[in-house]
């Protein structure tokens, strides 16, 4: 959906931002860090409506967003000029599969790397890459939150989410509900272990993995 000019609107961003900001602010609690400077480096940012509501939200923290989709860049652009926020950065153009040096980054590692809703809509390299990219992007102690449907010990449930991998499947064979136990396995050759499984609303999970802990 256009919202005028460039800006794209999602309807389930608009409705999952709040959820996922607790998840990052019980991670990233505002006393705790207020006096701290870290940086996060969002993959797949999509519209950018969740890139300048977290930026709002944690002061403390100077968010990179970014988009494979060259079509959405003018629209996470508009949002971040829209915010006037600080923290927040112009967005770049990153397909996760390319080596680092491709990526035009400022900084050589962040503290924490986002990705919402990607696994399960591109191919599965886009996946094993993102953990490889993370392991060497992120800080020691540094975070990677991922956020969206998963399988787990081989089993998709409910059956709304059964339906949603089939149809996924359908539109693309190399689609599909990732599994957790499958995405722990490749997590730790890089480096990362799961710290945690937060259950979301609409059958959703966010999944927390820590660099070195």
């Amino acid at each position: 959906m256009k919202m005028g000019n460039n800006k794209l609107f999602a309807p389930s961003a608009d409705r999952n931002k709040g959820p996922i900001l607790e998840i990052l602010q019980k991670y990233y609690p505002y006393e705790k860090n207020k006096d701290n400077h870290l940086f996060c480096l969002e993959i797949s940012s999509g519209t950018g409506q969740h890139v300048v509501h977290f930026a709002k939200s944690l002061p403390f923290m100077t968010f990179q967003p970014s988009e494979f989709t060259s079509s959405n860049l003018p629209s996470i652009q508009e949002y971040v000029v829209e915010s006037g926020l600080a923290n927040v950065l112009s967005p770049l153009a990153i397909d996760v599969t390319d080596p680092i040096d491709h990526w035009n980054l400022a900084r050589e590692n962040f503290d924490l790397i986002l990705n919402i809703n990607m696994m399960h809509i591109s191919p599965w390299e886009c996946t094993l890459s993102l953990f490889e990219k993370a392991g060497k992007l992120l800080s020691s102690k540094g975070l990677l939150i991922t956020y969206g449907p998963y399988a787990h010990h081989g089993v998709i449930s409910p059956e709304s989410n059964i339906n949603f991998d089939q149809s996924l499947k359908a539109r693309d064979p190399q689609w599909g509900l990732r599994d957790i136990d499958e995405l722990t396995s490749i997590a730790n050759r890089s480096g990362l272990a799961l710290i945690e499984i937060e259950e979301m609303p609409s059958n959703n999970k966010t999944l927390v993995w820590g660099k070195n802990i």
